[in-house]
């Protein structure tokens, strides 16, 4: 019998480290980033093709109601229509994200139905990879596993959480440890033990198996979310959560509510050309580069210049005699930041905002 998997694509997010052109009405898994689709497209298109080990139902997005109507309209135009629009009216992070797809889908499909929990905003190069390790992962999640995906590291990076493989358990591992985001010295013995993933956020898990997983671990986020849902307004396939029980969860993490306190946690190795596009630099790394490693997007005039990004989506920009550096316009803020500073842009937007321009957020 060929597996059913709900794909649910969580768009909820601001992408704060990718601003000035990243905002929270227009964030960044709503640009085309990597190629001409935006990511949401991207992501969209990247499970709506099933295999002969599974079938993919129709997605379920989750986003906030600024985000909805530009969102829609780009899924429409790829023929992705998704099953149903999900409205955060408050964010609460992605363990209330879980508890919600996974009550909508036991009540519309049955608690066995698998669940691929996954972002809108990370870019995949290998299809056909990713593809197969979801095959893998649906032989574990159809056990009752909670299965994570685990990315090879190649480098001692420190902006992403790892996770320590234990015993084998048929095409992945049980999950010995999490560890969120170590220092530099840490990450090193992570790559050189040679015992360590990356977490790429994507989970895969049955309805059922999640729900008691978070009846056990975070009972008020499960209860919180069921009546989130029971209380939902509906129009057509856009389902906005009811304001009250949905601000009345916890915010907090699917990893820390459940990932790293079940029992039930594996991880399948996942060589799918994996990047989170968390930052400037990460995007630059996947883009296409001159001779001197420069890469650029609108228009740009690149002179004697090395191993930098320059994105404007208006005015000319030109560089001479720079290296290293990340520049992005737009039209009204400007960004200028080293590249190996990259994820520090996260703390220009809480300064802008604790200055008080949110009109630039």
């Amino acid at each position: 019998m060929v597996v059913r998997i709900v794909p649910v694509i969580m768009s909820g997010g601001s992408g704060t480290r990718l601003w000035p052109l990243s905002r929270a009405a227009h964030p960044k898994q709503l640009h085309p980033l990597v190629t001409e689709l935006t990511m949401v497209q991207e992501t969209a298109r990247r499970v709506a093709a099933s295999s002969k080990d599974f079938e993919f139902e129709a997605p379920i997005i989750v986003l906030n109601e600024s985000q909805y109507a530009r969102a829609r309209q780009q899924l429409d135009e790829t023929g992705c229509a998704p099953s149903c629009y999900v409205v955060e009216p408050v964010g609460r992070n992605t363990a209330p994200v879980a508890a919600v797809a996974a009550e909508l889908v036991r009540r519309e499909l049955g608690e066995d139905v698998l669940i691929l929990l996954l972002p809108a905003d990370h870019h995949i190069r290998d299809i056909d990879g990713f593809h197969q390790a979801i095959a893998h992962g649906a032989t574990l999640a159809a056990q009752g596993q909670l299965v994570t995906f685990g990315i090879e590291p190649d480098g001692p990076e420190t902006g992403y959480g790892y996770i320590r493989r234990g015993e084998p358990i048929l095409s992945g591992f049980h999950v010995d440890r999490f560890t969120e985001k170590p220092d530099a010295a840490t990450a090193r013995g992570f790559l050189e033990s040679g015992e360590y993933y990356w977490n790429a956020g994507i989970f895969l898990f049955g309805a059922g198996a999640l729900l008691a997983e978070l009846e056990q671990h975070c009972s008020e986020v499960a209860q919180c979310s069921r009546d989130a849902v029971t209380a939902a307004g509906q129009s057509g396939t856009k389902l906005t959560l009811d304001l009250a029980a949905f601000e009345a969860c916890p915010s907090i993490s699917f990893d820390y509510a459940v990932m790293e306190r079940t029992r039930r946690a594996v991880v399948v190795p996942a060589d799918i050309g994996w990047s989170d596009v968390g930052s400037w630099d990460a995007l630059w790394s996947i883009s296409d580069k001159d001779e001197n490693g420069n890469a650029s997007r609108g228009d740009v005039s690149i002179h004697a210049s090395e191993n930098s990004f320059v994105i404007s989506n208006g005015a000319k920009v030109a560089i001479h005699g720079v290296k290293d550096l990340i520049i992005v316009a737009t039209g009204d803020a400007v960004l200028v930041v080293h590249r190996d500073d990259a994820q520090s842009v996260k703390k220009i937007v809480d300064a802008l905002k604790d200055s008080g321009h949110h009109d630039l957020l």
